[in-house]
This record gives structure tokens, sequence and C-alpha cells, in this order.
């Protein structure tokens, strides 16, 4: 019993320096992503304010809009969609199409800008996905979508603006 304690003694104390190190490069990674990802700080009445109702109503209170009712829909040129309210890129047009359910859909974010969460809504586990900025409510990812990842990432299109290549993205907001 004693020499299982020092081994697991040992091998702990060996691994600390590695664990370490890996700790501090990830935080420094973290850092490294700069003001762009950094958590906005302003509040519901704030983005109240900022947005138009029926864009707030999806970011921030997590409506959803009307299946088809997104110009989005039908938008095929080649640039980026960024979120609506504090315009961080959240998908590249390349993963874009048409997935028939009347949403915007896409086959993969820019993922280091995007977080999700497991909700429950009318009785069903799903995952919700979400600006990383500033947490505004984009849509749910399915597991039905298109080889070779099979993710469908459906998108209120409230939720997103469009910036057609050639064309300089906003300003991040906040």
């Amino acid at each position: 019993m004693k020499r299982r304690s020092l081994l697991e003694a040992m091998l702990t104390a060996s691994l600390l320096p590695i664990m370490s190190a890996c700790s501090a490069a990830s935080e420094g990674a973290a850092q490294g992503a700069g003001t762009q990802r950094s958590k906005l700080s302003l509040s519901k009445a704030d983005w109240r304010e900022i947005l138009p109702a029926d864009r707030y109503a999806v970011l921030f209170e997590e409506a959803t809009e009307r299946a088809g009712s997104s110009p989005l829909n039908d938008e095929k040129r080649d640039g980026t969609y960024i979120c609506a309210a504090c315009h961080l890129p959240l998908f590249a047009s390349a993963y874009k199409y048409d997935s028939g359910t009347g949403w915007p859909s896409f086959t993969q974010p820019i993922a280091e800008n995007m977080g999700t969460k497991t909700d429950y809504k009318f009785f069903l586990r799903r995952t919700e996905y979400h600006c990383i900025r500033c947490d505004g409510h984009q849509g749910h990812v399915f597991d039905d979508g298109p080889p070779p990842r099979g993710e469908r990432w459906c998108n209120n299109g409230l939720a997103l603006l469009f910036v057609v290549d050639g064309e300089p993205l906003p300003a991040l907001r906040g």
C-alpha cells in the first residue's frame, strides 16, 4: 500500500509542471484573443436602446422569428455573417447552405466566436448557441446537417447582419 501511495505522489509531482505550463499557455491564448472576444458589460436595457425591438427580442429574449421571413435565406454572395448586436463575425458564407427549414443555416461557425448551452424549451433537449462576446442568442445546432460534420447551425436571420466580401466589417460595438 505504501508503494502505491509513493508512486501516486511521484506521478502527481512530475505532472505538476506540465499542468501548470498548459494552464498558463491556455490563459495566454485567451488573453491573446484580445478585445475582439472580450465579454461586453452592456445591460439588457442598453441593448434595448441600441437595437430595433424585433432584433432585441431574438437576441436577448431568445425569441424565434417566423420561418421563411429572413432575407438572409436568399443571400448567395460571398461574405461574412456577423452578430447583429455586437458585430462579431460568426459565420463565413462558404459554410451557408439551404437546409429547407426557412432559417439561414450553416455547417459550422467561426468556432472561437460561438458559445453553446443546453436548453429544454418545448420539452426537448437542444443545444442553443450564442455570440461569445455579447451573449446574443443566435439559434440552435442540430445533428442533421450535411457531411462532413453533420451539423446544422440554424440561425435567426434577425440575429445576423451580412457583410459582402470586399466591404469592411463594421467596428465592434461596445
